[in-house]
């Protein structure tokens, strides 16, 4: 009498069959027009993978290693209610390597023809007696949630000397593929992209010339000391440079004193009749000052002046400017001159 199982549920071959030597497993479904199913076997070691490669039985490897495990392809006319695919085990000739036999169905192409075991209707496996033909058991198949493209039926498993029939029910969304990876099996596995010639190395760089040594080169402080006689900057500008050369400064109000000025104020001080000593400034009318007349220089009645002359005269202007000055002033005079300031006490220029 055949036993109906339930998903997980098994069966003891030699309770229902003593003394059976083969089995077959015959796997029935009811699909419409364009769908294409296949039945496999995979025999599994200790590990639950298989032993090798050729321990996948399907449409291109029809039979194990030990030819213990057939696969006998389709069966009948594919109608409803018809074994569609078998495959037979001689349970005595199976590799003592081997502790399970498992049977999936795929079907064929699915994710590019967008099918699935939702649309398989009536899915089954069988266990009959290869001898007698007797049915031993069966276990009717249902997906679980109908995007199933692969599923594992049902596994044949030692269980000391004897074997057993389990019923499994396992889906797989990513198909055959997905069932391999799980049982160890490579020859689905896409086969790896063919390494790429390797780049051709680049040209060697010519060898660096030795470097020469480098120039020791003194340390050289921020801020330096400016150059020159005098760390005095320019008198009238101190934009100028470095004050280097010292000449007498009178100013157009006050005492005559010594200055330190740059080379070019210097010869213009030297060059100019006092007291005009100072650039130009916009929006002041300047006094023309005629170009300094050397001593002994003739006047236009052919007369020759001294130094003693030209200093007598500077003199008595000087001390006619100075009583002018006091006569004018108040008592704490500020004088602008050429835009520049005078204090009474020369501390200014």
């Amino acid at each position: 009498m055949s036993v109906a199982l339930t998903k997980g549920g098994n069966v003891s071959l030699n309770r229902q069959v003593p003394g059976v030597r083969s089995v077959r497993v015959c796997l029935g479904w009811t699909a419409g027009p364009g769908y294409d199913l296949d039945a496999s076997a995979l025999l599994c070691g200790a590990s639950g993978k298989v032993l090798t490669d050729q321990h996948f039985v399907f449409f291109n490897n029809l039979q194990s290693p030990d030819g213990a495990v057939r696969h006998l392809g389709a069966d009948g006319g594919g109608g409803e209610g018809e074994d569609r695919e078998r495959i037979e085990v001689r349970l005595a000739d199976v590799s003592a390597d081997v502790q399970k036999v498992v049977f999936a169905v795929a079907i064929y192409d699915a994710a590019r023809r967008r099918q699935t075991f939702g649309q398989v209707r009536g899915a089954y496996v069988r266990l009959t007696d290869a001898d007698g033909g007797a049915e031993v058991a069966r276990y009717d198949v249902t997906p679980e949630t109908g995007s199933e493209t692969a599923m594992v039926f049902g596994e044949l498993y030692r269980n000391g000397a004897d074997w057993k029939f389990r019923a499994i029910g396992q889906g797989y969304a990513s198909g055959l593929a997905g069932i391999a990876t799980d049982f160890g099996v490579d020859v689905l596995q896409p086969a790896p992209a063919a390494p790429s010639a390797p780049a051709p190395a680049p040209a060697p760089l010519p060898p660096m010339p030795a470097a020469a040594p480098a120039a020791v080169v003194p340390a050289v402080p921020k801020t330096q000391p400016a150059t020159g006689s005098s760390p005095v900057t320019c008198f009238f500008d101190p934009t100028h440079g470095v004050g280097s050369a010292v000449v007498l400064w009178q100013p157009q109000w006050g005492v005559p004193r010594q200055v330190e000025a740059c080379a070019a104020c210097a010869q213009r001080v030297q060059t100019t009749v006092p007291p005009f000593y100072t650039p130009p400034q916009a929006g002041y009318p300047q006094q023309q000052v005629q170009p300094h007349v050397p001593a002994q220089q003739q006047d236009q009645g052919g007369r020759r002046f001294g130094t003693g002359a030209m200093l007598g005269a500077g003199a008595a202007g000087l001390v006619g400017g100075m009583l002018l000055n006091e006569a004018l002033s108040d008592d704490e005079p500020r004088v602008v001159v050429n835009n520049y300031y005078e204090d009474d006490d020369d501390s200014f220029f």
